[in-house]
């Protein structure tokens, strides 16, 4: 932002003064700043330096700031036509808007805001305000015009920052110099937009020396309420899911998202027995013949034992027939799980990479046995490796052997779970880096990484949102000092027209503008109410699901009692 101060009226000077008496700081019930007068001399001194190369540069960004305030222009009209109009288009445009320039996605998947977020936040903040400033003084000292001040103030309870020059003083600048002076912020702002870009996809280049890139996610940290704690810790790697290599926290939610929505088209598709997509997403285990002939059968398990069903893999009608029985006593096996989890896997519910397709792989003395899945619950299998335990590194002495092992993903330090329920929801709690360090003694630094990721991002969003902002021709913003440059190109307007038509698109572009962006948050807001009903919903069903299942459950175990007794009173009864 630039301010233009007329504090000398009359004929301008010829000669710019390189020195400004100081301001006092102003202080009122809506307004105060605190005025910097250190840099002055040096960024003059910086600009003067090269001003040739610097000339070049504004010149560059004034052209492209043109090209913006029309764009956004368009899309401030585009805007608020679609406030009169509320299609779908027109609300993934916001959407959209909302995402990409103002960071909201990461927020609408979390629904919470880290302390690292936070820093990231206030940092790139400063960075895009303290680099926006500093194209507007830079420009005006590569034209000879020094800055009287820099200025931070708080309006209301909207803080800011400016640039002031002498009015009279810019006055005397050629039309084309005052506008590389007025575009410089907003150019600036898209170069560190660029940068942050360009930074962020040589990030796997830059850190190679000393992290390795997508060969699994590394576990930073798992929250006590996690379900997930206790069974990952941090440093552990996450190896595959289900049987398919995970190599980046991406990949990772992905594969929670997929698992998720089988479960949940599967819990819908089982209410028709006759429908033939319940024999899709099958997850089983080629169990021994000997085991299934001396485990247990019972209605309920133990906390070590986990209830298996048994899967035909040739005629379908018995596996309809095995699906609709899986609540019925005859047909469960109580197996212990951290053995299953460990034998030869069967049916097509598992996203193996490699697989061909074949749905029962079992021997003969097997049978392919799947787990009996609760209703609204998703059982998935992960396998992980903690290659910075000091179990681990006893193993690796050798840095060529650990480096090896580790690229392969090998388990031999690490293991497999199976956890149930509410797999999307989990997945996010559980933070998770694509960089894992090279070696065991700079494992301290691991969360770098994540931070100039979260950086960058953070970055990108606010100084795009800086340059948007900036761009519109909106009063007390740069768009107002750069319109009336422009409008001075037209001459076939008189300066009467011309001060008429600025002050129509000002006024028109303020009352947008507050439209644009006030629909904005209302999508955001809107966005965040229906992802935590969403989520409340999702939780309020799957209780409701587990509740009818037990109620099933219990109905039969009477069923089943009332036989029982009935059988006993006709032995009674009946004469031997």
């Amino acid at each position: 932002m630039t301010n233009r101060r007329s504090r000398r009226r009359g004929r301008p000077q010829t000669l710019l003064p390189h020195h400004a008496s100081p301001t006092p700081n102003a202080v009122s019930c809506w307004y105060c700043d605190f005025k910097i007068y250190a840099f002055n001399e040096a960024v003059f001194s910086l600009g003067r330096r090269y001003a040739r190369f610097l000339k070049v540069w504004f010149t560059v960004g004034a052209a492209f700031s043109f090209v913006t305030m029309i764009g956004v222009s368009m899309m401030l009209l585009w805007g608020t036509i679609g406030a009169f109009n509320l299609h779908q288009e027109s609300s993934r445009v916001n959407d959209l808007l909302g995402s990409s320039l103002f960071g909201t996605s990461s927020l609408l998947s979390d629904l919470s805001i880290s302390v690292m977020d936070a820093i990231s936040m206030i940092a790139s903040t400063l960075l895009a305000v303290g680099l926006h400033e500093f194209g507007h003084s830079i420009a005006a000292a590569s034209e000879g015009l020094q800055i009287e001040y820099i200025a931070i103030f708080l309006a209301v309870l909207f803080p800011g920052a400016l640039v002031a020059f002498n009015n009279d003083w810019l006055q005397s600048l050629p039309h084309f110099a005052s506008l590389r002076i007025y575009c410089a912020g907003i150019w600036h702002n898209v170069t560190l937009c660029a940068a942050c870009v360009l930074i962020f996809l040589s990030l796997p280049m830059i850190l190679q020396p000393l992290y390795i890139h997508g060969k699994g996610p590394l576990v930073l940290g798992v929250p006590k309420a996690s379900p997930f704690h206790g069974y990952l810790s941090p440093y552990d790697v996450v190896v595959s899911v289900d049987g398919s290599n995970i190599k980046s926290p991406h990949e990772w939610i992905n594969m929670m998202d997929e698992v998720n929505s089988q479960m949940l088209a599967q819990t819908y598709e089982t209410r028709d027995t006759q429908n033939s997509q319940v024999l899709n997403h099958r997850k089983g285990y080629c169990v021994p013949d000997n085991w299934t002939e001396a485990s247990s059968i019972s209605n309920s398990c133990s906390d070590e034992f986990a209830a298996f069903v048994r899967v035909p893999c040739s005629n379908s009608s018995l596996v309809i027939e095995s699906l609709v029985g899986e609540n019925k006593l005859e047909g469960k096996h109580c197996l212990i799980a951290k053995e299953v989890v460990k034998l030869k896997k069967c049916w097509n519910g598992w996203q193996m990479n490699g697989t061909d397709g074949t749905i029962c792989a079992c021997a003969e003395d097997e049978s392919c046995m799947a787990p009996v899945e609760i209703p609204g619950m998703s059982w998935v299998e992960i396998t992980y490796s903690s290659p910075y335990s000091a179990e681990c590194l006893k193993n690796n002495r050798n840095s060529s052997a650990y480096d090896e092992n580790l690229n392969l993903g090998l388990t031999s330090c690490g293991g497999t779970f199976v956890y149930v329920g509410d797999v999307l929801s989990v997945a996010h709690l559980v933070h998770l880096s694509a960089y894992q360090p090279r070696w065991p003694s700079i494992i301290f630094m691991a969360h770098i990484p994540n931070l100039l990721e979260k950086l960058l991002s953070c970055c990108f969003h606010v100084s795009a949102s800086l340059a948007l902002v900036n761009s519109l021709p909106v009063y007390f913003l740069d768009g107002e000092s750069i319109l009336e440059i422009i409008l001075s190109y037209i001459s076939c307007l008189n300066r009467k027209h011309r001060r008429k038509f600025q002050q129509f698109c000002l006024v028109g572009g303020t009352i947008l503008s507050i439209i644009f962006f006030s629909r904005i948050l209302y999508f955001i807001l809107l966005s965040l109410n229906r992802a935590g009903q969403e989520l409340k919903q999702s939780r309020r069903l799957r209780r409701q699901l587990i509740r009818f299942s037990l109620e099933e459950e219990e109905e039969e175990e009477e069923m089943m009692i009332l036989v029982i007794a009935l059988l006993s009173a006709f032995e009674i009864l009946s004469p031997v």
